[in-house]
Formats: structure tokens, sequence, C-alpha cells
């Protein structure tokens, strides 16, 4: 089966649906989405999205924070963009019908770890929903946007799917669109597209503990890379300190962590050790209120000196009704295990949460390769540098989907080539797929490899030992995906092995401790190395 369309975006997060919302205005567009079009990590964004509203407040604030976050490696003309545009995005999607909470009249704006000022709009504690549903509303009504639910991408459509053009430099490379399962009918469907935005999110799934759903397993990340894009950073992975933790075992595959959010450190909130000694004091002098990547190490570093599973956040100093009212849904789920917040300690641990790098895009959103642009998680724009500050990342999403879309129409008003004759997918594979023991034991490999090696603490040792391991797994999933037919679980496990490939690859490159990246082999150590961004880039796609 083949559709041919304008504009094909993959993804229905923030930055899926505000690019094809934009891009509607003088383009056909077709949605394809992992799951339902409800699901996605902007689902799962609680605390909000940061931007420059209150008077007090003012851009250079904006901007020097987050440089002080990134710790050396944003980009400086990238972030400017990115906080002197956030106003107007935010009143974008304001007009689109998104509810923030307001305060006497005027958006109530919360303080976040990292913010010198309370910038954080947001509606309630589940800000990212909110902003999903308003998107989504919207899009229903537009005409020439189609939303495909139920489709998992493939593989994007460049020279590299096309045997007379493989050998076509990286450099001249195009894209005309992407592969798709019909995860109904387990059909292969091509998409030919002028133009192809990747918004598919994170890529959580690649850890043990993530607050990610089920569905941010890297398939973005490794598309591109298989085509020959290039990536930067894989390094930088933010775990978020406080997820609730579980005292009945790990969290599953289809059973993410809940994430406490950073709003209610923002809001109050004290971490204590199980016996309810504050420890923070130690770490940083802004204690709670430290950038994530501080936070995160602090609470690992106790844990592992005490021999200890979790620590407690404490907001039971705070007025219960106020606790309610901030955070309504933080409140109701701690209750239904049996934790009243206003009352208990919340026992809590870090989990992986947010990929800071990504593809390589500029300040439009364009990829290296031509008609491939890459917003929101799944790409590296340079906002976040080392270490994302809070609640940029929505911002991001709209930002540049919303610079994307300005660009694509200019893309597409001097397209004046053809589609090259682009062959059906070859689904030949002899085995059916019955052996999903294979693969589910291939995942939890991973996941178990990653946390242990490659989380919140690396080493040389650590990164050699599981780079080993995922080069076993890479050569077992690709035999198995050549001999396999196509579903989603081989194609998930294969996203899933490309990413924890690219991020040990880039972690063994940066030999320093910076941001997210900290190594006990160069503890305390920034140094002024010549490697900025760590590129990767697959050179036989």
């Amino acid at each position: 089966m083949e559709i041919k369309t304008d504009v094909l975006v993959i993804g229905s997060g923030i930055a899926g649906l505000f690019a094809a919302h934009e891009i509607s205005k003088y383009a056909d567009v077709i949605v394809v989405t992992k799951k339902d079009k409800n699901e996605s990590n902007t689902n799962y964004a609680q605390g909000g999205i940061a931007s420059v509203i209150d008077p007090e407040d003012s851009f250079d604030k904006h901007i020097e924070d987050t440089l002080k976050a990134g710790a050396g490696l944003c980009k400086r003309d990238i972030v400017e963009i990115l906080v002197t545009d956030g106003p107007d995005r935010i009143n974008d999607l304001i007009r689109i019908g998104t509810e923030f909470t307001k305060k006497n009249g005027k958006l109530d704006l919360a303080k976040e770890g990292g913010h010198s000022m309370a910038r954080i709009v947001h509606a309630k504690d589940l800000t990212g929903k909110e902003i999903e549903r308003a998107l989504i509303a919207k899009l229903n009504t537009i005409k020439n946007v189609k939303i495909i639910e139920n489709t998992l991408a493939i593989d994007l459509i460049t020279e590299h799917n096309i045997k007379k053009l493989k050998n076509e430099p990286l450099n001249n490379r195009n894209c005309w669109g992407a592969f798709v399962l019909d995860c109904n009918s387990m059909d292969v469907i091509k998409i030919a597209a002028k133009v192809t935005v990747l918004a598919t999110g994170g890529l959580g799934q690649v850890y043990l503990h993530t607050t990610n759903p089920s569905i941010a397993t890297g398939d973005g990340f490794a598309m591109a890379y298989r085509s020959g894009a290039k990536i930067g950073n894989m390094e930088f992975i933010q775990f978020h300190p406080t997820s609730l933790y579980r005292a009945n075992g790990n969290e599953s595959y289809n059973n993410p962590s809940f994430l406490i959010s950073e709003a209610v450190r923002g809001f109050g909130g004290i971490l204590r050790t199980i016996d309810g000694k504050e420890f923070m004091t130690k770490y940083d002098s802004r204690k709670e209120l430290a950038p994530r990547d501080i936070v995160a190490r602090a609470i690992d570093n106790e844990l592992k000196v005490r021999g200890e599973e979790f620590v407690y956040l404490d907001i039971t100093h705070k007025d219960k009704e106020e606790i309610i009212e901030h955070f309504p849904n933080i409140y109701n789920e701690c209750l239904k295990k049996g934790i009243d917040i206003s009352k208990d300690f919340i026992p809590v641990v870090p989990a992986a949460h947010y990929a800071c790098g990504g593809v390589a895009v500029d300040e439009f959103a364009r990829t290296s390769l031509k008609g491939l642009y890459a917003c929101g998680e799944v790409s590296m724009t340079g906002v976040h540098g080392a270490n994302r500050l809070a609640s940029n990342s929505l911002l991001e999403a709209v930002v540049f989907a919303h610079r994307a879309a300005k660009d694509i129409k200019i893309f597409l008003k001097n397209y004046s080539h053809s589609f090259p004759d682009i062959p059906e997918w070859d689904d030949l594979g002899a085995l059916s797929y019955d052996e999903k023991i294979l693969i589910s034991h291939s995942i939890k490999e991973v996941r178990q490899i990653m946390w242990d090696y490659v989380g919140i603490v690396r080493s040389n040792q650590r990164l050699d030992r599981a780079a080993r391991r995922i080069h076993n797994i890479f050569v077992e999933t690709e035999d198995l995906y050549k001999r396999t037919k196509i579903f989603e679980d081989i194609l998930e496990l294969r996203n899933i092995v490309a990413c924890a490939h690219m991020i040990i690859k880039s972690a063994k490159l940066r030999k320093e401790s910076r941001g997210l990246h900290y190594t006990l082999d160069y503890p305390n150590q920034l140094s002024d190395s010549k490697i900025k961004d760590t590129i990767l880039q697959n050179l036989n796609p």
C-alpha cells in the first residue's frame, strides 16, 4: 500500500501536533502515531512550560539560567531564539484552547529547580495532558490533517533504501517519507512525502527505571541514525531525581515509574534520608532547587553510601489544601498507593527522564538530510547543552516546531523534483513472531545493562563492559530481524539497541565529567574540551 502527501509527521506529542497545526495552514499533513493520538511523553509532563511572562522577569535571566544549567554546551544563539520566541508560542497555545492555571485572572507562574524566577506556566500538575488535549481537539477540526493511529514507523525512506542511489554521499542525501507498520493489519505502508518531520519523543525505555511511557523506545533516534543523519550528544541522559519508589519491585516495560514533579521541590519539598535527615545542603547551596543532574547524583550517592533503595521527599509542612490545589494528580496517585503526601513522606528514586541529545538540527529544525526535520525530544537543537533546565522541553518543542513549519513552507514552494522509484517493503522473513521470549529477554537485558553501567554515574570500565554486551545483543537482534516477519516488538528492540549503542559510544568520546555525564575516571573535571558536541553518523547506511 502506498500513500502520498505533502508532509509526513511521525509522532503525536506536543512537537508533532503543533507542527501539524502550523503546516496545515498551507499543506496537506499526515500524522502517524504508535498507539493512540493521546499517548506521548507530553502527556506525562506534569510541571509546565517555561517562559518569560512576569514583568519582573527578563529574557536575559531566562537565557542565563538555561546556559548555566547546560554546563557550557548550550548554543547561545539558539537559546536566545527559544527564550525570545517563548511568550508568542504560549499565546498560540492559549488561542488553540489550552487552559492554563490562573490566579487572580493572571497566569499562575511557578518556580522550579535552576530557575531564578517564577516563570513556569502550568495546568495544575497535568500541563502536558492539557496541551495535548487542546491540540488534538483543534486538529480534529482541520480537514487537511489526517491522523493515523496504531502505526509504527520502521525506517525513513532515503537513498539507503534505493539500490541505484545507495552510494550517494552522505552530504547529499534526501528523505522522501517512511515505511510504517499498520499494527492492526500488520501490513507495511509506504508513505511518500516531500517533507518528513520526526517528532517521535524520547528513549526512556532504554533504561530499567524510567518515567517515560512504553512507547518511548527511541524510534526516531534509531531511524535517523540508520539513514545516515547526524546525531549529537547522546551521552546526556537526564535522570529525574524523584520518581515514586515501588516497594514491590522494578517498573516493568509497560508500566513506567510515576513522576513526582520538579514543581514539588519548587513548592518547598525537602529531600530526606530514611532516618529523616536533610542532605542536599552537603551537595549544593541551592539545595532542593539545584538542577536535576546535581539532585539526581546527590540521591544516587546517598543510596550507594547508605545501602538504601530510596530517599524521602517531604512536603508535610505545607498546607493540605494548597498541596491538593497545586498537585491534585500527584496527591490522588500517591493516595491510591497508601501515601497521603500531606501527612506522609514520599519515597522516591531517580529514573531516566529525558534525552538532551538527539538528531542534530539547525535553528529551523533542519537535519543533515534534505527534507527531514526533527522537533522535540528527538532533536538536538543546542538549547539544553549538557543538562536541560526544567520545563524548557515543552517550550523547545513548540518554538522549533513553529520554526520548522515556517521553513517547510519555503521548502515546499521551491520543491520541483519528483519522488524516485521507491521499492516496496521486502517482508519475506521466514520466521513468524512466535519467539517473543527471545525479544522480551533481550529488552530486559539491554535495560538492565544500561541502568547498571551507563546510568547516573559511569566509568571507562563500565562503558567498555556495556559496549561489549550491547554489541552481542545487536548481532543477535539483526539476525533475528532479517529472519522474522515485521512486528512491533522486534522493531522496538532494534531501536532500543541502536539507542543504547549511541549513548555508550557518545559517553566514551567525552573524556570529562560535564552536566548529565558524570564519570569516575574524570571526577570534578570540567575541561575546555575540543569536543563541544559528540557527533555520531552511520557512515554506511
